[in-house]
């Protein structure tokens, strides 16, 4: 009985372990002008496991890199450019929108695998259109460009928080509780303004966050740093990153599309 106690503990173990180390999935992004390899983000589901079925079904395959902008990005799967004539304008497929998925630590850094979508004024929920996707080429960034990105957005959102807890009637009776020495009222007061400060600027979602990954991600690798927090990020390149830098030095017309097609075909590593 002992035995057989510790033989079902053993396979409940095993069970929980491969569970718990499932596999991460990956895809190829085959080209005329060469391969990538992509590997999904478990932590955007909802876009990883659409793209996988969009893929196995074929959708992307025979469509093209259809616009494509040096510095920026290359965007292609739309079902419209399959077949599509020289110099047709391309991009109104079908679309398939899905619940945006942006999470903060997955940014525009070269290389990742993100979804398109239409613009706040009709799209306020930002949601996605996983029938295309696009790559970041992106640029690289000096530490001084990426100091002023983070002070131009971040220092009028703390101004403005410390303007709404700071406020002239606050700083009047703090300056007299200083003129009168009453010291217990004054910490206890200016406590509270600080506190009240400190936890709506940590709240805040529309500040620029540069943690010192992202930071050497977009000097040493690129990116396009205005897209983050505004498109699902849900997977990267992690082989063939020359492979865009090929496709982004097409000479392209005056809608952006390459002269030369560039041919998309999808295929997901089980």
């Amino acid at each position: 009985m002992k035995k057989w106690t510790l033989s079902i503990g053993l396979i409940f173990f095993f069970t929980l372990l491969g569970l718990a180390q499932e596999k991460e999935s990956f895809a190829l992004i085959e080209t005329n002008f060469g391969t990538m390899k992509v590997k999904l983000y478990d932590d955007t589901p909802i876009h990883r496991d659409n793209f996988i079925r969009l893929a196995k079904s074929g959708h992307y395959d025979g469509t093209l890199f259809y616009r494509v902008i040096k510095n920026f990005i290359i965007q292609g799967g739309s079902s419209d450019s399959r077949g599509a004539r020289p110099g047709q304008f391309i991009g109104f497929g079908e679309p398939m929108t899905l619940d945006a998925e942006i999470k903060q630590h997955h940014y525009h850094k070269k290389g990742a695998l993100a979804a398109p979508r239409q613009p706040d004024r009709v799209n306020f929920l930002k949601e996605s259109d996983i029938s295309q996707f696009y790559i970041v080429h992106g640029k690289k960034y000096t530490d001084e460009e990426l100091d002023i990105i983070e002070k131009s957005v971040n220092i009028p959102i703390k101004n403005a928080i410390q303007r709404k807890y700071y406020t002239p009637e606050k700083k009047a009776l703090l300056d007299t509780l200083r003129k009168q020495k009453k010291v217990a009222e004054f910490r206890e007061i200016a406590g509270k303004i600080k506190q009240d400060i400190a936890f709506e600027w940590n709240a805040n979602t529309d500040k620029v966050y540069m943690p010192e990954d992202k930071r050497e991600a977009y000097k040493t690798l690129g990116g396009v740093h205005h897209l983050d927090k505004e498109y699902t990020v849900f997977g990267e390149v992690v082989e063939g990153l020359d492979v865009i830098d090929k496709i982004a030095a097409l000479q392209t017309d005056k809608n952006d599309r390459p002269l030369k097609d560039v041919t998309i075909k999808v295929k997901i590593l089980d």
